[in-house]
């Protein structure tokens, strides 16, 4: 697969809409995309990959596996097809730059410090400001080698080959959910002659997110017992075969932003690619769309929106379950009737930005009130939504998401939006705009 190609423009601007409708084909989820390449290279046999997110984080994978001697190569329609190691990477020593690709760099440390080798991982300055303690400490724990090369509990890293005695572990649950999907993942690799049990300390942030590792995982042949959310269990002798074809789902959080628009500006907008059965928790987005007076349907590859009557509702809710896509919640609050609380977003503070605060900042840049807590936001929608430049933190997600303010809604008029630095959401989605463009009618200049 080919590096997205960017056009390197200082921002875009989206001209009022009053209109969103028509129908959108979601690229592939980035967080499947990247779980079935580690799954595909650390698998026995060939997986031929349907649908695969072409994208920055995508990409950052595919070259860390071709640095560490997993053949790959794009087949014909659509496909990427992965050869597997049988669970060990022929290339022992190797520097990796992960960009700021949290769905690549913890699992492929995981695997990497459980196989032993030297290697060094970095990526952006973003991602050495992205804590990943956590993880080093669950897996340092039970004999692996990872040392910090920069500050203390974050990237970058080095790994040299330890002593392995992993029959129980233990992973805090309320910073991220990737790492406890980092431990999961390379738990069969470990598991030759005994069990591993990896507990989770505290509450487990993101739970949707374990599911669909979870399902991958079986998807490849490993099957994990669980006890709820506290513990995962990996019997002995389970490794990853390759199942020879997979596709991946559209991206349910990059669904949200079509959704909501629907849901603001009249719809019907239809995306395909996703449906009713979904393994992605973001589908959830379109409960929170209800409780907001949105009109949702769901075949079993769509979901379609439209506007209820009125103006939106307000909403007070617990997030945690659906973080990414709550920030689109956020963007959506701005024409509801009244104040929204957006609760147990916490998360948000870790990722690609501290998300809380950029939110914030450019939330009262479109004129609303913004109470601003450690892990919530309280959203005062304003009279009429302000023209503003919106600053993106090189987020795609906030590019994404502010893009919703250009509509025109029920209770409000949307206005001109600037997004600077546009070509932010090539990390998971680089023709956003152009799709955009299609469903509200924006012209961009």
């Amino acid at each position: 697969m080919t590096q997205p190609q960017k056009h390197y423009l200082p921002y875009i601007d989206l001209k009022p809409a009053m209109h969103a409708e028509g129908v959108v084909r979601l690229p592939g989820s980035k967080s499947i995309s990247n779980r079935i390449l580690l799954l595909s290279a650390l698998a026995q046999g060939s997986t031929t990959i349907l649908d695969l997110l072409a994208s920055d984080d995508t990409h950052v994978m595919l070259t860390a596996l071709h640095a560490l001697g997993v053949k790959w190569e794009q087949g014909a329609t659509q496909s990427t097809v992965v050869h597997g190691v049988n669970g060990a990477f022929p290339v022992r020593s190797a520097n990796l730059f992960m960009g700021n690709a949290g769905t690549a760099i913890r699992p492929l440390t995981a695997a990497l410090a459980v196989m032993g080798g030297e290697y060094a991982l970095h990526g952006v300055s973003r991602m050495h400001e992205r804590p990943i303690a956590d993880l080093v400490d669950a897996l340092n724990g039970v004999g692996t080698q990872i040392s910090y090369t920069g500050q203390v509990g974050y990237p970058p890293l080095q790994i040299r080959t330890g002593h392995i005695h992993a029959q129980h572990m233990q992973v805090r649950g309320n910073v991220s959910s990737q790492f406890l999907t980092a431990l999961l993942m390379c738990a069969p690799l470990m598991a030759k002659d005994h069990a591993v049990t990896i507990s989770v300390i505290g509450e487990l942030i993101s739970k949707p997110y374990i599911e669909i590792t979870l399902n991958l995982m079986h998807r490849f042949g490993v099957v994990v017992e669980r006890d709820g959310w506290r513990s995962f269990t990996i019997s002995p002798g389970q490794h990853y075969l390759s199942p020879g074809l997979i596709h991946v789902e559209g991206d349910a959080s990059s669904a949200s932003y079509f959704l909501a628009a629907g849901a603001i500006a009249g719809g019907p907008v239809r995306v395909e690619g996703i449906g009713k059965n979904s393994i992605q928790g973001d589908i959830r987005f379109a409960e929170a769309l209800q409780q907001m007076g949105a009109n949702v349907t769901m075949g079993d590859n769509w979901i379609e929106v439209t506007a209820g009557s009125g103006a939106l509702k307000a909403i007070d809710a617990d997030f945690n379950h659906i973080p990414d896509a709550a920030m689109t919640i956020a963007v959506v609050a701005l024409y509801a009737d009244g104040p929204s609380i957006l609760r147990n977003i916490g998360s948000w503070r870790v990722k690609e930005t501290d998300r809380i605060t950029a939110m914030a900042t450019e939330l009262r840049k479109l004129g609303a009130e913004i109470e601003e807590g450690q892990d919530y936001l309280r959203i005062t929608p304003p009279a009429q939504i302000q023209a503003a430049s919106i600053a993106t933190y090189d987020d795609h997600r906030m590019a994404m998401c502010f893009s919703l303010a250009s509509l025109d809604g029920a209770a409000r008029r949307g206005n001109q939006i600037r997004i600077q630095d546009p070509q932010c959401v090539a990390k998971t989605f680089p023709e956003y705009f152009d799709v955009f463009q299609r469903i509200a009618r924006n012209d961009l200049f």
